[in-house]
């Protein structure tokens, strides 16, 4: 038998958000890990460049290629250095998945619109940015896929309406891109994960909450970031070839036995 080929061999991807905020692993990191096992050569972005360093360091241990780019992706500048540093670094860009996000739980009538703005921006705006430099340097090259990170919360009652409309928009956002840019060779793709646990929520969720949160799922079992990145080197890989403007939910089913959460309290979510 033949020895199966990585499945991203000779591909250079992007990948937001590379870092995780606190021990353990993130939906960024564990993306870039996979990326990078997969034979594609990464380029790490974090605001904070030691938390990509980090998920560089774990790479070349494993003797994969990658780099770490610190960048603030809700800055235009920035987000063309870094696509313009991926590509002079390696010679082309052919994924691009925006992975940075956070959630604030406030109802519409307690938040602050500075707030407001700021979850919007950093959530969906940013995707805008990246791609938007991104874009035009896939085609020159045939093509490419970009894997926006939504969440349940943007098909369903969250409860915390600034990060529900903004995953929300996510996905209005991929659609949309997917029709402007798919005669372009442009695929895009949006992720929807559930209760995943990663660092973003680990900290606010004792035991109880935690196994309620597996309770929730059609598979009564917890989901982890490489969960979410599994879906995401499917979809950047060329077995997804005829698959855009779609959203791929993981989330063990949840979304599928309920559209509406309960309270934050109880999901942790």
């Amino acid at each position: 038998m033949n020895e199966r080929r990585p499945r991203l061999e000779g591909k250079v991807a992007i990948v937001t958000g590379a870092g995780s905020r606190s021990e353990g692993i993130g939906n960024g990191k564990a993306t870039a890990t996979l990326f990078a096992r997969e034979g594609a050569k990464v380029v790490l972005v974090d605001i904070e460049i030691e938390r990509a360093n980090e998920t560089l360091a774990d790479i070349e241990a494993e003797g994969g290629i990658a780099s770490a780019f610190a960048a603030d992706v809700c800055s235009d500048e920035e987000c063309k250095a870094l696509v313009d540093f991926a590509v002079s670094e390696y010679g082309r860009l052919d994924i691009l998945d925006n992975n940075v996000g956070n959630s604030h739980r406030e109802r519409v009538t307690e938040i602050a619109l500075d707030d407001w703005d700021k979850i919007m921006t950093l959530n969906l705006k940013s995707m805008v940015l990246t791609s938007r430099h991104a874009i035009p340097r896939m085609i020159e090259t045939g093509g490419g896929s970009i894997i926006n990170i939504s969440s349940i919360s943007g098909i369903r009652s969250g409860k915390d309406p600034a990060y529900t409309a903004s995953k929300a928009g996510v996905i209005g956002l991929t659609v949309s891109m997917a029709g402007d840019h798919g005669r372009e060779g442009i695929r895009v793709n949006a992720i929807a994960p559930g209760p995943v646990y990663t660092p973003m929520v680990a900290w606010r969720l004792s035991e109880e909450k935690r196994s309620y949160r597996r309770y929730t799922t059609a598979l009564g079992t917890e989901g982890t970031a490489w969960d979410v990145g599994w879906a995401a080197v499917y979809l950047a890989s060329d077995e997804a070839r005829w698959v855009t403007g779609t959203v791929l939910t993981v989330d063990g089913g949840s979304s599928m036995l309920s559209r509406h959460v309960y309270s934050d309290e109880e999901l942790g979510v």
